[in-house]
């Protein structure tokens, strides 16, 4: 019998406490990591003012601020008004810092089938570097060249001032733009002063296409950094994550960072594109060709660009998570001054920076204490080594394991003298092969099944009840695969079940590996690094199973103890049943019965019956009482475990235990990591259209590989563990059935927009949103009861899987009454246009002017050929109508209420004429009664839901024009 004493054994009660203990302590330090914040230190670096940074943030969040409200203006204004007294205050001369209060650079570029001329607003600082004894720019130079060493570069900081319109933007991006006036102070005190200059940029439109980004483009200071630092967020509150990077050389200073937090699966997203939304980030790396990293707050994505994007949502904890991190990472960039961020010293002359290249990086963090990097490149050899490595290994421990007669793999029997005769002693060795495969496809199975029941049942439960969904795969796939597991160990007991099942592991990670180390090769994906992390683990877990097997005694060493024994039974004189019979053809026909092998007659109540395997190949028979009568046990075989095979009674009961440190912390912490930075980035986003479904699978797949490393151990659990998780399973399927998908905590988003003719007068308000969640939310609205909801599919291209319900109205009053214009009705004043015919039949000018807004667009039926905007400059880095021409231009004015001149040209051997409709926008919602349908929806929408902007504006005003 198995002795107990041992508190490391292979045994029931080690196995449950063990296994239990490290899962709960390792998920609640992955959870701890993901749902809190550090707290903020006492006392912050020399140059720092975490209260000061907290009245900024409560100031700039005050009301909305887009780039088209008025209270932009008094942000931008409160931001200058800063930056000027941070400087004073250290008396620094304009030769160590420059203040660019930038109303000059404008933008005309294209982006697929839209043009757009913006009219920039943004703040930018110069520190100049101790080792930067160059101009930053000629007075009249171009910033499409530049005359400064290609080894002098700087480092830029950008945050946007701008919020939506329907978010007060404490974190998208009021702390990014606190943390920039932070950085100010930090690095003009003598002792922090950065070697490389340090451009700060406070840009402003970046909620609308990036259009800050690209007016920083073409101000000549553009070309001074040549690595950068972004200052996002995407949610309200948490920890500033690392979104993305551009190389590992600069990715190793965010490592200094004192929680550093994210990982490259993240950048792998944007950069395949399976992430919808942008940041500035695509500006600086993708057109103006600078190296750096994207950090930004990432959840709870329901409060983000709503009016739950406020101070009270966040706290200072993250505001210093955000801020540390940019004074550690911007620290590190601007005291290096090798040439490792400087190209080739050329005349440069397309407007893009020079910055070199840099090497594909594999990074992530381990519970926000530590941060990992290496290149990509190594990913990809250490991948090739362990595939390469690892199957010879097995395979050489395979053959010293033969050669020392010790490789029970797969072995059915040995025979006492040869295989001529047919005295064979059955080892068992197949036992326990396929049990593993079987549990994984059935407990996998029902994950999915379960996850395909949630989307036709209760799709959108995820929204709120993200870890309610993780709760009920996770014990699930448990419970199938301990059921079948245990029932499986129970008739058949197999001391080699935990090394098959780490074969049929190895054998699955080595599949898995294989497709990583394609994708890292070929499409330079680092996302897979867990992938490496896991097969290594299961790879070393395996490699001790086949060392355990040197411990057992050789197979022939184990048969001859039977061979003994039965000869002293012989000599004896007993008057016990032989080994063997004979049959006419003189070979024996009486073998040996193993109580082991059961059949389909063999009772499934084992009782204490002795196994034939452990007590020489005889039952013990109470009618054969006399010490002669009974064969003595093998000597020197140890004691295994129950029923289990007699040779594994030496197999050491303790190296489990290192087997599962191998395996269960490192794959659990690699692929936990991965799981909740996915649940972060998907579990929302089914208001956005995106697939329930992917979700579900997604959470099914993983959660399989999370509890797949408890496979080898888990037939040692009792019933207890898993009745407990088989209710957590029941409870959490029911409530995932049941329960409503939105709370007050997690509110569905849905999109507003109202837009009025300008011609007719006709007014229409529409929601835009999950189909049927959206017609209850507008039944709520007291405007549009009584009325006929019409619900269609929305214009928006990023929208169309959502469905889109109007309603006529409450009237705007973006406009005020009192109007220039005479014989015109209210709403005919918003906006006027004018136009005029050109030289040729294909070629004229509209002028457009809107009341109240810098904000118009110009809508063409057809696409135009050539574009040009009074006021544009022509920069060859941006193609103003696009390679299939143009059928849209948004226009943005610096100043309210300013006329755009617009001339244009199309084919005109498509189209005779050209004709469209011409829109002003009004994104101001911060004056009650200004936009009445609004208000009225804020007001009378369900606590479940929360209204944010679907486009630029809010309200929309359009006329037709025909040219």
């Amino acid at each position: 019998m198995v002795r107990f004493s041992n508190p490391l054994a292979f045994a029931p009660l080690p196995v449950i406490i063990i296994t239990s203990v490290t899962y709960i302590a390792l998920f609640a330090g992955l959870l701890t990591v993901h749902l809190t914040v550090p707290p903020y230190p006492s006392r912050t670096p020399s140059g720092t003012n975490l209260t000061q940074a907290w009245v900024d943030l409560e100031h700039i969040t005050r009301k909305f601020h887009p780039y088209n409200s008025h209270a932009n203006d008094d942000v931008r204004n409160y931001l200058l008004s800063r930056v000027k007294d941070i400087v004073a205050s250290k008396n620094l001369g304009n030769d160590r810092v420059q203040i660019i209060n930038d109303n000059v650079s404008n933008a005309t570029f294209s982006t697929n089938s839209t043009s757009v001329y913006f009219e920039g607003t943004n703040i930018i600082i110069a520190i100049r570097g101790s080792d930067d004894k160059e101009s930053f720019y000629p007075s009249t130079q171009s910033p499409l060249r530049s005359t400064r060493a290609a080894v002098n570069g700087g480092v830029l900081v950008n945050a946007h001032y701008d919020s939506v319109s329907t978010g007060f933007g404490a974190t998208d991006d009021g702390v990014g733009v606190v943390s920039i006036l932070q950085l100010l102070s930090y690095f003009t005190e003598p002792h922090n002063w950065p070697k490389r200059t340090v451009v700060l940029l406070l840009n402003n439109g970046e909620e609308d296409f990036l259009n800050g980004a690209k007016a920083f483009m073409r101000h000549p200071i553009s070309q001074v950094p040549h690595t950068f630092l972004n200052l996002e967020g995407a949610g309200a509150g948490g920890r500033a994550t690392l979104f993305r990077s551009t190389d590992a050389e600069v990715t190793r200073f965010y490592k200094k960072s004192s929680h550093p937090f994210g990982t490259v699966i993240s950048s792998d997203g944007f950069k395949k594109r399976l992430i919808r939304s942008e940041t500035d980030y695509a500006v600086f790396h993708g057109e103006l060709g600078l190296r750096g990293l994207d950090v930004a707050f990432m959840e709870p994505r329901a409060r983000y660009h709503t009016v739950e994007d406020s101070t009270r949502e966040t706290s200072m904890n993250s505001l210093w998570h955000m801020l540390s991190a940019a004074i550690a990472t911007t620290a590190g960039l601007a005291s290096d001054t090798s040439q490792e961020f400087s190209g080739s010293p050329k005349d440069r002359t397309d407007g893009r920076v020079d910055a070199g290249t840099g090497s594909d990086a594999v990074w992530f963090d381990l519970f926000g204490q530590a941060f990992v990097i290496f290149r990509l490149h190594t990913l990809f050899a250490l991948c090739v080594t362990l595939l390469v490595v690892a199957p010879i290994t097995l395979i050489g421990l395979t053959v010293g394991l033969s050669k020392a007669d010790k490789n029970y793999l797969f072995a059915r029997k040995k025979y006492v003298h040869s295989s001529d005769d047919d005295r064979a002693i059955h080892l068992n060795g197949w036992r326990g092969l396929f049990r593993f495969p079987v549990a994984f496809v059935l407990a996998t199975a029902a994950v999915i099944a379960l996850a395909y029941l949630v989307v036709r049942v209760n799709p959108y439960i995820v929204y709120s009840s993200p870890f309610a969904v993780w709760s009920m795969m996770l014990s699930t796939w448990f419970v199938v695969a301990w059921f079948v597991l245990r029932g499986a160990s129970a008739m058949r007991p197999s001391a080699l079940h935990r090394m098959y099942t780490l074969i049929w592991l190895f054998a699955g990670s080595f599949t898995l590996l294989v497709l990583v180390t394609v994708l890292a090769q070929q499409y330079q994906i680092a996302g897979g690094y867990f992938v490496m992390f896991y097969f290594a683990a299961v790879f070393f877990a395996l490699s001790i199973s086949y060392i355990e097997l040197f411990f057992v005694p050789s197979k022939t060493a184990y048969v001859d103890h039977f061979h003994q024994d039965n000869n002293e039974h012989e000599n004896s004189g007993s008057a016990s049943r032989p080994l063997t019979g004979t049959t006419s053809g003189g070979r024996s026909d009486d073998r040996p019965v193993l109580d082991d092998d059961a059949t389909e007659t063999t009772s499934l109540l084992r009782g204490d019956r002795r196994s034939f395997a452990r007590y020489g190949g005889r039952r013990e028979s109470a009618s054969e009482g006399t010490e002669h009568d009974e064969l003595q046990r093998p000597r020197d075989l140890g004691h295994a475990f129950h029923d289990e095979q007699e040779w594994s009674g030496k197999l050491p009961s303790w190296l489990w235990i290192i087997q599962f440190l191998f395996l269960v912390p490192i794959t659990v912490i690699v692929v936990g990591q991965v799981a909740l930075l996915l649940t972060s980035a998907l579990y929302q986003t089914p208001a956005d259209g995106s697939s329930s479904l992917t979700i579900y699978i997604a959470f099914a797949a993983l959660a399989m590989l999370l509890v797949a490393p408890s496979g080898p151990f888990i037939h040692r659990f009792t019933y207890h563990v898993p009745t407990f998780l088989f209710f957590v399973c029941l409870g959490t399927v029911i409530y995932n059935l049941v329960a409503f998908p939105f709370s007050r905590d997690h509110r569905l988003k849905v999109y507003f927009l109202q837009e009025v003719d300008c011609d007719t007068g006709a007014n229409t308000v529409s929601l835009t949103g999950l189909e049927d969640y959206v017609q209850r939310i507008v039944r709520e609205i007291p405007s549009a009861q009584g009325q006929q909801m019409n619900c269609t599919k929305p214009d928006v291209a990023t929208r169309k899987e959502l469905t889109k319900c109007a309603w006529r109205g409450l009237p705007a009053r973006v406009v005020p009454k009192t109007s220039p214009f005479s014989n015109r009705t209210y709403v005919d004043s918003w906006l006027d246009y004018s136009v005029v015919q050109g030289k040729h039949a294909n070629e004229g000018s509209i002028r457009v002017v809107g009341q109240n807004t810098r904000a118009c667009r110009i809508l063409f039926d057809t696409p135009i050929a050539e574009l040009a905007v009074d006021g544009a400059v022509s920069d060859p880095r941006f193609n103003a109508t696009g390679l299939n021409g143009s059928r849209e231009v948004r226009l943005w004015h610096r100043e309210w209420s300013q006329p755009w001149n617009v001339s244009l040209s199309w084919n005109r051997e498509s189209n005779s004429t050209l004709s469209g409709r011409v829109v002003c926008l009004w994104s101001d919602a911060n004056v009650v009664g200004d936009i009445p349908a609004f208000d009225e929806v804020q007001h009378y929408m369900p606590v479940w839901a929360i209204a944010t902007k679907i486009g630029d504006g809010l309200v929309e005003g359009s006329k037709r024009f025909k040219m």
